[in-house]
């Protein structure tokens, strides 16, 4: 998979603000964002600005006029590309590389690259490796150079490479389809490892949140590992699991998932639904938020839309799985926001603010997962074989043993009697152990 783009080259970032766009998204934030994405994957941002778009031109997406200011900028700031903040067809984007003389790459482009070059395990590179061929094949296959290849025209005429194009659509489409069916495996091997852990059986804590909340920093935090954390758009984007101990839950499972962003291509969402899963399975979400970010409420909205999207919430906001908003980088908030805030989360039991570069609220933060993992807990009678060590030893240690009594005889032998006091989901852990009643 050949890469758009060169680390180190010059880039001009134009961020268009489509007039009937009612996002709600501020121009400048995510004029903001957009650089920070150019940041990610190695580019020097020579310049960036905010174009205002009146009417959509089909060709070019901007003005006859606002291509010369571009094509202009470009010149004077001695830019190699050009990132357009927003989704190009593949007309508009070689209709602009030939005005502009220049490569020219949209914001799905763009986060496909950084995706590229993030992903780590086997998993996040088959993922990676299907959205780009799915993002590539209506381009042309411009990035698809492991054949010397004819083209007619421009590439959109007939002529001597019409058939070669069309070969390589179709080793495209092959290609996908193995992909497709890898990831489909994948899909069923973590479904595998769930069933598993729901055995094990460890509730599990799902981090979710807006790229470059501090989900990392926060998850290293939690449980002491070395995860990738970084003041940058998509640090990390393989998921990361590992044990943490909370207050009345001997051990839980922390979940670091990739972060949301707004506008994420269609193919990536697709493409990561296997990742995304995850949190489908857990037991709390935990959405870390950046409130020192102006553009916090918007950032909350987009990371709602997609876990409605995955059923975990409904569109109303509501939905059986706790979520707890974790207000971050509460050392980066002024004074006087502080204490505006400060009043909206002691309003609500399931905000905690914290700072996960300081260790300030993370104590707090683990008394409300405790609290929410061990509340609804009922007093259950359980009656076991005297000999059935595993099974007594699992309620010693996920559940409040109350009482341990003679049992009387069965056919197999001794019994003892176990008052025990555990949650729905404790409860349905054990049953599903093998060999319980």
């Amino acid at each position: 998979m050949a890469g758009e783009v060169t680390r180190g080259a010059r880039a001009l970032v134009v961020c268009p603000d489509i007039r009937r766009d009612r996002s709600g998204a501020d121009p400048e934030a995510r004029l903001e964002e957009a650089k920070g994405l150019a940041l990610a994957i190695g580019l020097v941002v020579a310049d960036a600005a905010i174009i205002p778009i009146r009417e959509i031109r089909p060709n070019t997406l901007f003005g006859e006029g606002q291509v010369q200011r571009i094509a202009t900028d470009c010149e004077l700031h001695e830019a190699d590309l050009v990132v357009v903040d927003g989704a190009l067809t593949a007309i508009q984007q070689r209709n602009l590389e030939e005005k502009l003389k220049r490569k020219v790459i949209d914001r799905t482009g763009l986060i496909l690259e950084i995706f590229g070059e993030r992903a780590a395990t086997a998993e996040g590179r088959l993922q990676v490796e299907l959205a780009h061929l799915d993002y590539q094949q209506s381009r042309l296959v411009r990035s698809w150079t492991h054949l010397e290849r004819q083209r007619g025209g421009f590439g959109f005429l007939g002529g001597p490479g019409e058939t070669q194009i069309e070969a390589d659509r179709r080793m495209i489409r092959d290609r996908m389809a193995r992909l497709r069916r890898e990831l489909e495996q994948v899909r069923k091997t973590r479904e595998l490892h769930r069933k598993r852990r729901g055995r094990a059986p460890w509730p599990v804590v799902a981090l979710v949140g807006y790229t470059n909340a501090g989900k990392s920093t926060l998850f290293n935090r939690l449980t002491g590992a070395g995860v990738m954390a970084e003041d940058m758009l998509f640090a990390t984007l393989d998921p990361t699991m590992r044990a943490i101990s909370l207050p009345g839950v001997e051990k839980a499972i922390l979940s670091d998932t990739v972060g949301f962003i707004s506008d994420l291509p269609t193919q990536l969402v697709a493409a990561f639904r296997a990742t995304l899963e995850e949190v489908t399975a857990a037991d709390i979400v935990l959405h870390v938020r950046d409130m020192a970010n102006p553009d916090s409420s918007a950032q909350k909205r987009h990371v709602l839309d997609v876990l409605a999207d995955l059923d975990v919430i409904d569109g109303d906001d509501e939905g059986d799985m706790p979520i707890v908003e974790v207000w971050n980088k509460w050392d980066l908030i002024d004074e006087e926001r502080r204490t505006e805030l400060e009043g909206l989360a002691a309003s609500d039991e399931n905000v905690v603010p914290i700072s996960a570069m300081t260790g300030l609220g993370i104590n707090d933060l683990l008394a409300r997962l405790g609290q929410l993992l061990t509340e609804g807990a009922r007093l259950h009678e359980m009656v076991l074989l005297a000999s059935d060590g595993q099974r007594i030893a699992w309620l010693h240690a996920h559940g409040e043993v109350l009482e341990v009594g003679d049992g009387g005889e069965g056919e197999q032998g001794p019994l003892r009697k176990i008052c025990v006091r555990l949650t729905e989901k404790e409860l349905g852990r054990f049953e599903a152990l093998e060999g319980s009643p």
